[in-house]
């Protein structure tokens, strides 16, 4: 895995030189403290650096105005009484007669990083800069944003890399009208349907600060901020967040809008404008995602166009919080496990109220929301208001509140770092025998050890296809690997199984994983494996079975659905079921097992494998039989490992069968399991 992180220290220069309150928190601090806790946990020296370079005016040209460019370049000259004046011409900005060579080292980092990644030198990475740049216009700066980095970085893949389908994330708390406006008027952006150009996902985007989203959602100034405003422009999505949300609104809002919608859009690059002014005690954002939440939603995007994920540093000013949430993301992109999300996952009535309006909007133009059961759009009358909140002035009792949050969650984040440190082996294989024709990535452990040959034997006599002496070595290997996993010594596991022994191996290591500590076990069990009858359906193992004669939730932790037929099918299952109840969940251990005959193809095992790891915090321990191809099993190897899995290939709709089942078992579900929600409560 390799991840670059793009700095250059100059960044450092700008700063206030006068006294505005509300733009000092935009401080070189910003990136001192994020680079120094990088460096301190030991991800700057795992990265690729690099140094940045300063954009040329060419480059600043294909977003921005000539004469805006002159201005700022002339800024270099000017006084601090002259450089006053001048910010004041614009929204929530100031300049520095360094800022013109930071900001076009900003935009320029993010050039060299959008190229690194595209060259195939690296396979993602992070671009740590300022002045940030999504608010930005063609001839304005606003909102601490000087140039359009992220944009310019689009401009760039599509006319100098020929890409056709770029997908942008914003993620920071104030809507990035900057990259909407330069992207809506470019006709590329709005052809039918499916839209080539550059697909924008401000995702979520909060209410009620100094931006263009202020207020209540039927009445916004920023027209895509508003799902129903312009329904023609199918490539534009933004969610309205509430004050106060946390982990469980943002994974909801990525599971159920952004995903599918990126999945079907099919991206060739993923730019983020990574703003973690979300974070919990930010003062702008207000909100309650934690640091972990970051990573969470790194990986989640990691599944897309092969990984090719470069994120820029937009917002944050929180010191603690935004190099926390920063070391959080570049360890999702080195491919480390992300540490499990605390709080409880049930999103607020308000985020959904958000997607619900959202998906009912683009449901016309996106056949992967069309699937799925709709809400119609929320009216003004039943929308809950959003009022701008009262800013957080130093001192005051809201600012106190949100520094204590902030102090609780970042505690508790040092207690998991120290509890459940990152295990010295990431990824280990037991297979019988090591096929010659598989290929694993370098660094993957092939286990020799096994079991002690008693504790097996002690397992394999409650099984009757476990009498055979290879079942019970196989079985040895599985123990011992599921032991390391459970120990801290490996994060995730590869092994195999006779195919006759597949199902008691299966309820030997739910067995075994309890016994050993697992508090709450996650078994998605593919093809012909039944599940035990005498498991206990006491709340600490989910059983989750792929190719059920049927769509069945016999108890809230016990579901069967059958085989999707197509990818629409297969993303709905696994985006709009499995993986909201895993994270309703929570496990500390998911067992994945492929029965004989399971009938998945190897990218969507891959896919599925991949984004079970993200709520598992990593913990996956794969099951194949022994006849399964090397081919699947290698595949496998690579994305527990971290890197990203092959494509599904072309999108299919759904069938209205497949359709129907994930009908029948969210509305049997949703009640007892709150991320399978995708529309407010009446």
């Amino acid at each position: 895995m390799r991840t670059a992180l793009v700095y250059h220290e100059d960044m450092t220069a700008a700063r206030l030189l006068w006294d505005d309150p509300e733009c000092e928190i935009e401080c070189p601090e910003r990136l001192i403290t994020a680079l120094e806790r990088l460096q301190q946990r030991g991800l700057e020296q795992r990265c690729l650096r690099l140094t940045a370079r300063e954009a040329s005016e060419t480059e600043l040209g294909l977003v921005h105005s000539p004469e805006y460019v002159a201005l700022l370049r002339g800024t270099q000259a000017l006084s601090t009484e002259e450089l006053q004046a001048l910010s004041g011409q614009f929204d929530a900005i100031y300049f520095h007669p360094s800022t013109f060579h930071c900001a076009r080292l900003a935009t320029g980092a993010g050039l060299q990083l959008v190229d690194a990644v595209l060259t195939g030198a690296v396979h993602n990475g992070l671009a740590l800069v300022r002045p940030p740049g999504h608010h930005s216009q063609r001839a304005a700066a606003s909102g601490f944003c000087v140039f359009n980095n992220v944009a310019i970085a689009a401009k760039h893949a599509q006319q100098e890399r020929g890409l056709h389908r770029i997908l942008i994330v914003d993620w920071d708390i104030h809507h990035g009208q900057g990259i909407q406006y330069i992207f809506e008027d470019d006709p590329r952006c709005c052809p039918p349907h499916p839209p080539p150009a550059p697909a924008q996902i401000s995702c979520p985007t909060a209410l009620g600060l100094v931006s263009v989203v202020q207020g209540h959602p039927q009445s916004l100034g920023c027209r895509g901020a508003d799902p129903t405003a312009c329904p023609g422009r199918a490539q534009h999505w933004c969610l309205w967040l509430q004050v106060g949300m946390g982990n469980a609104d943002y994974v909801a809002a990525f599971l159920h809008v952004l995903l599918p919608l990126a999945f079907e859009f099919d991206p060739e690059l993923v730019l983020v404008s990574a703003g973690f002014d979300s974070a919990v005690g930010d003062p702008e954002g207000q909100m309650q995602a934690t640091p972990e939440c970051f990573a969470h939603l790194t990986q989640l995007l990691q599944v897309l166009a092969g990984g090719r994920v470069c994120l820029m540093l937009e917002g944050g000013y929180h010191l603690e919080s935004l190099s926390e949430s920063v070391c959080m993301t570049v360890q999702a992109l080195l491919g480390d496990p992300a540490l499990p999300l605390s709080g409880p996952m049930v999103p607020l009535h308000s985020a959904l109220e958000s997607i619900q309006s959202v998906r009912a909007a683009h449901a016309p133009h996106w056949m992967s929301l069309q699937q799925q059961d709709s809400a119609p759009v929320l009216s003004p009358s039943t929308c809950s208001p959003e009022e701008r909140p009262s800013p957080l002035l130093p001192g005051g009792p809201e600012f106190k509140a949100a520094a204590a949050q902030a102090t609780v969650a970042l505690r508790s984040l040092q207690n998991q770092l120290h509890l459940r440190p990152t295990p010295p082996v990431r990824t280990a294989v037991a297979l019988i025998p090591l096929d010659t024709a598989l290929v694993l990535p370098p660094d993957v452990l092939h286990q020799e050890g096994s079991s002690q040959k008693e504790e097996a034997q002690a397992w394999a006599r409650l099984h009757e296809t476990l009498a055979k002496d290879e079942a019970v070595i196989a079985l040895g290997k599985i123990l011992y690997l599921l032991n390391g996993i459970l120990d801290g010594q490996v994060s995730s596991g590869l092994a195999a199984t006779l195919a006759p022994a597949a199902a008691a191996t299966l309820d030997v290591a739910i067995r075994h994983g309890l016994s050993q500590g697992a508090q709450r076990l996650l078994c998605v069990a593919v093809g012909q494996l039944d599940r035990p009858s005498d498991l206990p359906d006491d709340g600490r193992t989910l059983w989750l079975s792929i190719r059920g004669k049927e769509a069945a939730a016999l108890s809230m932790f016990h579901v069967s659905m059958p085989l999707p037929g197509t990818t629409g099918g297969f993303l709905n299952f696994v985006l709009a079921l499995v993986l909201p109840l895993a994270y309703g969940f929570q496990p500390d251990l998911v067992l994945l097992a492929l029965g004989p005959a399971h009938g998945l193809r190897d990218s969507e095992v891959a896919l599925l494998a991949a984004l079970l790891r993200v709520p598992a915090g990593g913990r996956v321990l794969a099951l194949l039989v022994e006849e399964s191809a090397p081919q699947l099993a290698g595949v496998l190897a690579q994305v527990l490992h971290g890197e990203a899995p092959p494509s599904l290939g072309p999108f299919c709709v759904a069938s209205s069968g497949d359709k129907q089942a994930l009908m029948h078992l969210r509305r049997q579900l949703e009640s007892q399991w709150k991320m399978l929600q995708v529309a407010a409560p009446a």
